[in-house]
């Protein structure tokens, strides 16, 4: 079946993946920079000194691109074009085949995979750069999957996070790519996504951590379904034994 990537996007239900702990088991994003950095004793010397400034900006949402913008900058320092950053991801994910592979969902990947026999709309939208996430779900051949994400540029001979696609802005920049339409299902662990997910017609929270639970409850509607696809120390209904998780239909269920 034709999937709703190549039909008229107003007709076709629009479904929205996150990536991180619901596709993909980790931090793909923060994996990324951590190996970046590792590349040199200097880096991570660096980093030592420069954490006790940058940390605390990672813990809060509204300095959360800085904390970013400084690893990855100490990260990529030295860069001689910001394009060599897609080479740099390239060498990455070749380094670390087994453990990228490893880390996707199965039962995720199944989810996704039936939205688009559906011929849904999907998209991921994601904080990490698209091009680490298309890397990874080619290994589930799914690299073609539309993929919303962060984007860098060049600043004082390194790379700085320029577009955060988190929190409020994940829905913005939806719109900026083209996926400014009604929500149909959005699956994401994180409570920094409750705009997308409150956005939804459907909203759906996957792998939640367990502290974030109460909360979900709190700002979804009665009967949002918590679900765990395989995130380890992850809350979340397990799938019943021997099935096939399904997807949370993107269509209204005739009365």
């Amino acid at each position: 079946m034709m999937s709703g990537q190549g039909q008229d996007a107003a007709a076709v239900p629009l479904v929205v993946f996150d990536f991180d702990h619901t596709l993909y088991a980790g931090d793909s994003g923060g994996d990324l920079v951590q190996w970046l950095i590792r590349r040199s004793w200097l880096r991570m010397l660096a980093t030592i000194p420069a954490s006790f400034v940058l940390l605390p900006m990672l813990a809060v949402v509204p300095t959360r691109r800085r904390g970013i913008s400084g690893y990855l900058w100490l990260g990529t320092f030295g860069l001689r074009d910001y394009r060599d950053m897609n080479a740099l991801i390239r060498r990455y994910v070749s380094a670390r085949t087994d453990d990228l592979r490893a880390a996707l969902l199965p039962l995720a990947i199944k989810v996704l995979e039936q939205h688009l026999a559906a011929g849904d709309r999907v998209v991921i939208a994601t904080g990490a750069p698209p091009e680490l996430a298309h890397a990874i779900l080619e290994f589930v051949a799914h690299s073609a999957v539309p993929v919303v994400g962060s984007h860098e540029a060049p600043f004082l001979g390194g790379l700085i996070t320029v577009e955060h696609c988190h929190n409020e802005n994940k829905l913005r920049c939806l719109q900026r790519k083209g996926y400014g339409g009604p929500i149909a299902v959005a699956y994401s662990d994180s409570s920094a996504d409750l705009p997308l997910l409150k956005a939804a017609r459907r909203p759906v929270v996957v792998n939640p951590k367990r502290s974030s639970v109460a909360m979900f409850r709190r700002e979804l509607p009665p009967g949002t379904p918590m679900l765990n696809w395989g995130c380890a120390n992850r809350a979340g209904d397990p799938p019943a034994p021997s099935s096939s998780p399904a997807p949370v239909q993107s269509t209204p269920t005739p009365e």
